[in-house]
């Protein structure tokens, strides 16, 4: 049975999914999941997930939600000698690459995820100064791991780097980068120019964008 990957386009962490998947070549069927009607809420789907949240990987009669969680499974088991690379067996790498996807979930995607719930709630027209604030705040400590390394947890690319590429092009568009961030903004350079990131986080990045800016003022 083929990989399944149910996914929404504009979704940042189902970005980060299809991201991995672009750049391993997996053979996978992309099933889009239609939050505004419902899809994520059908018997079907909470069956399989849940937390009725996507993404959300299918692999055989085995599912697992949360895309940093599909994206260290699928690069240990579907990663072949690339997976050496992306998410490491030495335990020392992995427990870096690890902590820079909880930063991820807590300081960028979380961050920026509180301040789209926001919006969508009509509570705010644009990110507050506290809101502002935090992005910076996590923006600067992104900074400082890239200092230490070319990657955000290594010298070479890993998972690390595709979630948070996922997170940043869409925190950037809601508080953007400044440039005294120059790690940072190399780092984001360099992820921008890769075919993996311009097939399978562009388009739905636009997606993301429209949105976004029909809620800010």
């Amino acid at each position: 049975m083929p990989l399944k990957i149910y996914k929404l386009d504009a979704s940042p962490p189902a970005r980060a999914v299809m991201m991995l998947a672009e750049f391993l070549k997996l053979k996978h069927e992309a099933v889009d999941v239609n939050l505004m009607t419902g899809d994520h809420l059908t018997p079907e789907y909470l069956k399989k997930n849940p937390q009725h949240t996507v993404p959300l990987l299918e692999d055989g009669d085995f599912y697992v939600a949360d895309s940093h969680a599909i994206n260290t499974y699928l690069a240990s088991k579907y990663g072949g000698a690339q997976s050496a690379q992306l998410y490491p067996t030495d335990l020392q790498v992995r427990a870096t690459i690890d902590s820079r996807l909880y930063f991820d979930i807590s300081a960028i995607a979380g961050n920026s995820g509180a301040i789209v719930s926001a919006l969508l709630r009509g509570d705010i027209t644009s990110p507050t100064k506290e809101q502002t604030d935090k992005l910076n705040s996590a923006y600067e400590i992104l900074d400082k791991f890239l200092q230490k390394t070319k990657f955000v947890a290594a010298d070479h690319l890993t998972v690390a780097d595709i979630s948070l590429a996922a997170s940043v092009s869409s925190a950037s568009l809601l508080v953007p980068i400044d440039e005294k961030y120059s790690k940072l903004t190399a780092w984001f350079n360099t992820i921008q120019q890769e075919d993996w990131y311009k097939k399978a986080n562009v388009p739905g990045l636009e997606g993301y964008k429209a949105f976004v800016q029909s809620k800010l003022k």
